[in-house]
Protein backbone atom coordinates (compact mmCIF):
# COMPACT_ATOMS: atom_id res chain seq x y z
CA UNK A 1 0.00 0.00 0.00
CA UNK A 2 1.04 3.97 -0.39
CA UNK A 3 1.60 5.66 2.27
CA UNK A 4 -1.27 8.76 1.86
CA UNK A 5 1.88 11.45 2.52
CA UNK A 6 3.28 9.78 -0.84
CA UNK A 7 0.10 9.45 -2.94
CA UNK A 8 0.59 11.21 -6.04
CA UNK A 9 -1.02 14.85 -7.05
CA UNK A 10 -4.74 13.70 -8.76
CA UNK A 11 -4.49 15.56 -11.49
CA UNK A 12 -6.05 19.27 -12.18
CA UNK A 13 -8.94 19.39 -14.84
CA UNK A 14 -9.96 22.95 -15.75
CA UNK A 15 -13.30 21.70 -15.57
CA UNK A 16 -13.21 21.47 -11.67
CA UNK A 17 -13.51 25.16 -11.77
CA UNK A 18 -16.89 24.79 -13.09
CA UNK A 19 -17.84 22.00 -11.39
CA UNK A 20 -17.25 22.82 -7.84
CA UNK A 21 -18.17 26.97 -8.52
CA UNK A 22 -20.89 26.54 -5.86
CA UNK A 23 -18.60 24.90 -3.12
CA UNK A 24 -15.75 27.16 -4.29
CA UNK A 25 -17.56 30.38 -3.24
CA UNK A 26 -18.81 29.11 0.00
CA UNK A 27 -15.50 27.87 0.88
CA UNK A 28 -13.87 31.79 0.22
CA UNK A 29 -14.29 32.16 3.84
CA UNK A 30 -12.65 29.46 4.96
CA UNK A 31 -9.83 28.29 2.80
CA UNK A 32 -7.44 30.69 0.95
CA UNK A 33 -7.73 30.95 -2.37
CA UNK A 34 -3.99 29.30 -2.67
CA UNK A 35 -4.84 26.25 -0.74
CA UNK A 36 -8.35 25.43 -2.35
CA UNK A 37 -6.53 25.13 -5.54
CA UNK A 38 -4.72 22.21 -3.99
CA UNK A 39 -7.51 20.92 -2.28
CA UNK A 40 -9.91 20.71 -5.03
CA UNK A 41 -8.03 17.99 -6.85
CA UNK A 42 -8.57 15.72 -4.03
CA UNK A 43 -11.41 16.81 -3.13
CA UNK A 44 -12.76 15.79 -6.65
CA UNK A 45 -10.82 12.43 -6.41
CA UNK A 46 -12.48 11.44 -3.68
CA UNK A 47 -15.70 12.28 -4.40
CA UNK A 48 -15.89 9.94 -7.68
CA UNK A 49 -13.96 7.46 -5.60
CA UNK A 50 -16.36 7.16 -2.84
CA UNK A 51 -19.15 6.96 -5.82
CA UNK A 52 -17.51 4.20 -7.71
CA UNK A 53 -17.61 2.35 -3.78
CA UNK A 54 -21.01 2.28 -2.57
CA UNK A 55 -19.56 4.83 0.24
CA UNK A 56 -20.90 7.33 2.53
CA UNK A 57 -18.26 9.49 4.18
CA UNK A 58 -19.39 11.26 8.00
CA UNK A 59 -17.36 14.19 9.33
CA UNK A 60 -17.53 15.33 12.97
CA UNK A 61 -18.06 19.11 13.22
CA UNK A 62 -14.06 19.33 14.35
CA UNK A 63 -12.92 18.20 10.98
CA UNK A 64 -11.29 21.16 8.80
CA UNK A 65 -13.81 22.46 6.34
CA UNK A 66 -12.33 21.13 2.97
CA UNK A 67 -13.46 17.67 4.53
CA UNK A 68 -16.32 19.06 6.31
CA UNK A 69 -17.93 20.72 2.87
CA UNK A 70 -15.77 19.29 0.65
CA UNK A 71 -16.10 15.19 0.46
CA UNK A 72 -18.58 14.35 4.11
CA UNK A 73 -22.06 13.10 2.75
CA UNK A 74 -23.39 13.57 6.23
CA UNK A 75 -22.00 15.85 8.76
CA UNK A 76 -22.60 16.38 12.84
CA UNK A 77 -21.75 15.18 16.23
CA UNK A 78 -20.19 12.37 17.19
CA UNK A 79 -23.40 10.40 18.14
CA UNK A 80 -25.88 11.47 15.66
CA UNK A 81 -23.12 10.42 13.14
CA UNK A 82 -23.35 6.68 14.69
CA UNK A 83 -27.09 6.94 14.52
CA UNK A 84 -27.23 7.98 10.95
CA UNK A 85 -24.90 4.93 10.51
CA UNK A 86 -27.18 2.47 11.45
CA UNK A 87 -29.15 4.33 9.23
CA UNK A 88 -28.01 5.43 5.89
CA UNK A 89 -28.24 3.20 2.73
CA UNK A 90 -24.49 2.66 2.67
CA UNK A 91 -22.57 -0.78 3.70
CA UNK A 92 -19.73 1.21 3.47
CA UNK A 93 -18.91 4.14 6.00
CA UNK A 94 -15.99 6.32 6.49
CA UNK A 95 -15.79 8.02 9.96
CA UNK A 96 -13.72 11.40 9.66
CA UNK A 97 -13.42 11.66 13.64
CA UNK A 98 -11.66 9.86 15.85
CA UNK A 99 -11.53 6.48 17.09
CA UNK A 100 -14.26 6.14 19.79
CA UNK A 101 -16.72 7.77 16.76
CA UNK A 102 -15.50 4.86 14.63
CA UNK A 103 -16.43 2.29 16.91
CA UNK A 104 -19.69 4.21 18.35
CA UNK A 105 -20.66 3.42 14.22
CA UNK A 106 -19.93 0.40 14.40
CA UNK A 107 -21.75 -0.60 17.63
CA UNK A 108 -25.12 0.92 16.10
CA UNK A 109 -24.28 -0.50 12.51
CA UNK A 110 -22.83 -4.10 13.27
CA UNK A 111 -23.37 -5.38 9.85
CA UNK A 112 -21.54 -2.48 8.01
CA UNK A 113 -18.20 -1.69 7.11
CA UNK A 114 -16.78 1.24 9.41
CA UNK A 115 -13.20 2.60 8.01
CA UNK A 116 -11.38 5.15 9.54
CA UNK A 117 -8.70 7.36 7.62
CA UNK A 118 -6.17 7.25 10.68
CA UNK A 119 -6.04 4.09 13.46
CA UNK A 120 -4.19 6.95 15.61
CA UNK A 121 -6.80 9.17 15.47
CA UNK A 122 -7.53 9.33 19.30
CA UNK A 123 -9.23 10.95 21.71
CA UNK A 124 -7.62 12.35 25.29
CA UNK A 125 -10.69 11.49 27.03
CA UNK A 126 -11.23 8.26 25.71
CA UNK A 127 -7.58 7.09 26.34
CA UNK A 128 -8.15 8.91 30.32
CA UNK A 129 -9.83 5.90 31.02
CA UNK A 130 -9.95 2.05 31.05
CA UNK A 131 -12.49 -0.72 31.69
CA UNK A 132 -10.20 -1.84 34.26
CA UNK A 133 -10.95 1.50 35.55
CA UNK A 134 -14.35 0.77 35.70
CA UNK A 135 -14.33 -2.43 37.83
CA UNK A 136 -12.30 -1.18 40.27
CA UNK A 137 -14.10 1.99 40.70
CA UNK A 138 -17.82 -0.35 40.96
CA UNK A 139 -15.85 -2.51 43.44
CA UNK A 140 -15.23 0.70 45.85
CA UNK A 141 -18.84 2.11 45.44
CA UNK A 142 -21.01 -0.81 45.36
CA UNK A 143 -24.75 -0.41 43.86
CA UNK A 144 -23.56 3.43 42.22
CA UNK A 145 -24.61 3.51 38.69
CA UNK A 146 -22.26 4.47 36.20
CA UNK A 147 -22.73 7.04 33.35
CA UNK A 148 -20.05 7.36 30.69
CA UNK A 149 -19.66 10.49 28.56
CA UNK A 150 -19.87 8.84 24.24
CA UNK A 151 -16.48 10.15 24.50
CA UNK A 152 -14.97 6.81 25.88
CA UNK A 153 -13.73 3.31 23.99
CA UNK A 154 -16.28 0.58 23.59
CA UNK A 155 -14.86 -1.13 26.37
CA UNK A 156 -15.65 1.50 28.76
CA UNK A 157 -18.96 1.88 27.61
CA UNK A 158 -19.96 -1.79 27.96
CA UNK A 159 -18.89 -1.77 31.45
CA UNK A 160 -21.13 1.43 31.85
CA UNK A 161 -25.01 1.38 32.79
CA UNK A 162 -25.32 4.29 30.72
CA UNK A 163 -24.47 6.74 28.31
CA UNK A 164 -24.45 10.20 27.70
CA UNK A 165 -23.75 13.39 25.69
CA UNK A 166 -22.89 16.91 26.84
CA UNK A 167 -26.32 18.25 25.80
CA UNK A 168 -27.90 15.18 27.95
CA UNK A 169 -25.70 14.23 30.62
CA UNK A 170 -28.24 16.01 33.49
CA UNK A 171 -31.25 13.79 32.34
CA UNK A 172 -29.08 10.50 31.84
CA UNK A 173 -27.65 11.15 35.89
CA UNK A 174 -31.38 12.02 37.34
CA UNK A 175 -32.73 8.94 35.83
CA UNK A 176 -30.62 7.25 37.45
CA UNK A 177 -32.69 7.42 40.41
CA UNK A 178 -29.97 7.57 42.82
CA UNK A 179 -28.50 9.78 45.53
CA UNK A 180 -24.83 9.00 43.52
CA UNK A 181 -24.04 8.56 40.19
CA UNK A 182 -20.22 7.90 39.19
CA UNK A 183 -19.81 10.37 35.98
CA UNK A 184 -16.85 9.73 33.65
CA UNK A 185 -14.44 10.78 32.56
CA UNK A 186 -14.46 14.35 32.09
CA UNK A 187 -13.98 15.88 35.33
CA UNK A 188 -14.81 19.55 33.75
CA UNK A 189 -18.07 18.20 32.41
CA UNK A 190 -18.65 16.49 35.22
CA UNK A 191 -18.74 19.63 37.55
CA UNK A 192 -20.80 21.53 35.06
CA UNK A 193 -23.32 18.43 35.37
CA UNK A 194 -23.31 18.62 39.23
CA UNK A 195 -23.87 22.18 38.97
CA UNK A 196 -27.50 21.47 37.51
CA UNK A 197 -28.18 18.68 39.71
CA UNK A 198 -29.01 17.49 43.47
CA UNK A 199 -27.37 14.30 42.42
CA UNK A 200 -23.73 13.56 44.05
CA UNK A 201 -21.18 12.89 41.03
CA UNK A 202 -18.37 10.85 41.66
CA UNK A 203 -16.01 12.29 39.37
CA UNK A 204 -12.80 11.11 37.24
CA UNK A 205 -9.69 12.90 36.52
CA UNK A 206 -10.08 12.53 32.64
CA UNK A 207 -9.90 16.24 30.75
CA UNK A 208 -9.76 17.11 27.26
CA UNK A 209 -7.05 18.51 25.68
CA UNK A 210 -8.54 20.64 23.65
CA UNK A 211 -10.96 22.47 26.26
CA UNK A 212 -9.37 22.36 29.24
CA UNK A 213 -6.35 24.52 28.05
CA UNK A 214 -8.46 27.65 27.85
CA UNK A 215 -8.71 30.63 30.51
CA UNK A 216 -11.13 33.00 32.04
CA UNK A 217 -8.61 35.59 30.94
CA UNK A 218 -8.78 34.43 26.83
CA UNK A 219 -12.83 35.06 27.36
CA UNK A 220 -12.95 38.06 28.94
CA UNK A 221 -10.24 39.50 26.54
CA UNK A 222 -12.57 38.49 23.57
CA UNK A 223 -15.37 40.40 25.30
CA UNK A 224 -13.47 43.19 25.65
CA UNK A 225 -11.57 43.27 22.54
CA UNK A 226 -13.82 42.62 19.96
CA UNK A 227 -17.19 43.11 21.60
CA UNK A 228 -18.18 39.37 21.34
CA UNK A 229 -20.48 36.77 22.84
CA UNK A 230 -19.21 34.34 24.80
CA UNK A 231 -20.15 30.60 24.09
CA UNK A 232 -18.38 27.68 25.81
CA UNK A 233 -18.18 24.05 25.80
CA UNK A 234 -18.94 22.41 29.12
CA UNK A 235 -15.71 20.13 29.02
CA UNK A 236 -13.74 23.48 29.33
CA UNK A 237 -12.84 24.93 33.04
CA UNK A 238 -15.34 26.63 35.64
CA UNK A 239 -13.61 29.87 35.56
CA UNK A 240 -14.55 29.78 32.07
CA UNK A 241 -18.58 28.66 31.73
CA UNK A 242 -18.76 31.69 34.59
CA UNK A 243 -17.75 34.41 31.73
CA UNK A 244 -20.00 33.09 28.74
CA UNK A 245 -22.90 34.15 27.95
CA UNK A 246 -23.75 30.17 27.31
CA UNK A 247 -22.71 27.34 27.97
CA UNK A 248 -23.59 24.24 25.73
CA UNK A 249 -23.24 20.93 23.55
CA UNK A 250 -21.77 21.65 19.88
CA UNK A 251 -25.49 21.38 18.75
CA UNK A 252 -27.06 23.51 21.33
CA UNK A 253 -24.41 26.08 20.75
CA UNK A 254 -25.90 26.03 16.95
CA UNK A 255 -29.28 26.70 18.16
CA UNK A 256 -28.00 29.35 20.27
CA UNK A 257 -26.68 30.89 17.18
CA UNK A 258 -29.77 30.76 15.08
CA UNK A 259 -31.82 31.87 17.73
CA UNK A 260 -29.97 34.70 19.24
CA UNK A 261 -28.15 35.77 16.33
CA UNK A 262 -25.24 38.08 17.80
CA UNK A 263 -23.24 40.06 15.37
CA UNK A 264 -19.64 39.14 16.98
CA UNK A 265 -19.05 35.76 18.34
CA UNK A 266 -16.27 34.15 20.33
CA UNK A 267 -16.34 30.14 19.99
CA UNK A 268 -14.74 28.50 23.09
CA UNK A 269 -14.08 25.17 21.49
CA UNK A 270 -12.22 23.73 18.63
CA UNK A 271 -11.51 25.90 16.05
CA UNK A 272 -12.81 23.81 12.68
CA UNK A 273 -16.28 23.84 14.22
CA UNK A 274 -16.05 28.02 14.08
CA UNK A 275 -15.00 27.89 10.48
CA UNK A 276 -17.64 25.54 9.47
CA UNK A 277 -20.06 27.53 11.02
CA UNK A 278 -18.95 30.67 8.88
CA UNK A 279 -20.62 29.69 6.06
CA UNK A 280 -23.93 28.62 7.90
CA UNK A 281 -23.75 31.92 9.86
CA UNK A 282 -22.28 33.83 7.08
CA UNK A 283 -23.72 37.66 8.79
CA UNK A 284 -21.86 36.65 11.95
CA UNK A 285 -18.24 37.70 12.62
CA UNK A 286 -16.31 34.71 14.56
CA UNK A 287 -13.24 35.75 16.97
CA UNK A 288 -10.68 33.38 19.03
CA UNK A 289 -9.98 32.33 21.61
CA UNK A 290 -10.07 28.55 19.95
CA UNK A 291 -7.91 25.41 20.05
CA UNK A 292 -6.96 22.68 17.40
CA UNK A 293 -7.78 19.06 18.29
CA UNK A 294 -4.28 16.90 17.44
CA UNK A 295 -6.50 13.97 16.61
CA UNK A 296 -8.85 15.54 14.79
CA UNK A 297 -6.52 17.47 12.54
CA UNK A 298 -4.78 13.55 11.98
CA UNK A 299 -7.58 13.19 9.14
CA UNK A 300 -6.66 14.66 5.70
CA UNK A 301 -8.07 14.46 2.22
CA UNK A 302 -5.03 12.50 0.82
CA UNK A 303 -5.71 9.49 3.97
CA UNK A 304 -9.56 9.70 3.30
CA UNK A 305 -8.86 9.07 -0.14
CA UNK A 306 -5.96 6.26 0.25
CA UNK A 307 -8.92 4.41 2.92
CA UNK A 308 -11.79 4.58 0.23
CA UNK A 309 -9.30 2.98 -2.38
CA UNK A 310 -7.74 0.25 -0.14
CA UNK A 311 -10.80 -0.35 2.45
CA UNK A 312 -8.06 0.31 4.82
CA UNK A 313 -8.19 0.86 8.55
CA UNK A 314 -11.93 -1.01 9.44
CA UNK A 315 -13.19 -0.75 12.94
CA UNK A 316 -14.20 -3.98 14.79
CA UNK A 317 -15.77 -4.01 18.39
CA UNK A 318 -15.48 -7.69 19.86
CA UNK A 319 -19.83 -9.14 19.79
CA UNK A 320 -19.42 -9.38 23.46
CA UNK A 321 -18.41 -5.91 24.33
CA UNK A 322 -20.63 -4.56 21.40
CA UNK A 323 -23.68 -5.98 22.77
CA UNK A 324 -23.10 -4.64 26.45
CA UNK A 325 -21.64 -1.08 24.85
CA UNK A 326 -24.57 -1.11 22.90
CA UNK A 327 -26.99 -1.44 26.18
CA UNK A 328 -25.66 1.47 27.61
CA UNK A 329 -26.05 3.02 24.02
CA UNK A 330 -29.96 2.21 24.22
CA UNK A 331 -30.25 2.85 27.82
CA UNK A 332 -29.55 6.81 27.04
CA UNK A 333 -31.11 6.70 23.95
CA UNK A 334 -34.59 5.50 25.94
CA UNK A 335 -34.28 8.50 28.27
CA UNK A 336 -35.08 10.67 26.07
CA UNK A 337 -33.04 13.84 24.38
CA UNK A 338 -29.69 12.31 22.63
CA UNK A 339 -27.86 15.44 21.12
CA UNK A 340 -23.89 14.35 20.72
CA UNK A 341 -20.65 16.26 21.99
Amino acid sequence: MTHPDTLPMPVWRDELEHEYAGLTARMERQVPCLEWSWHLPWIDAINRLKAQRGAVIMAHSYQSPEIFHGVADITGDSLALAQQAATCAAEVIVMCGVHFMAESAKILAPGKTVLIPDLDAGCSLASSITAADVVALRARHPGVPVVSYVNTSAEVKAESDACCTSANAVEVVEAMGTEQVIFLPDRYLGSYVASKTKVELLLWHGRCEVHEKFTAQQARHARERFDAKLIAHPECPPEVWAEADFVGSTSAMTRWLAKENPPRVALITECSMAENLRSQFSHIEFFKPCNLCPHMQQITLQNIYACLRDRRHEVEVPADVATRARAALDRMLAIGRHEAV
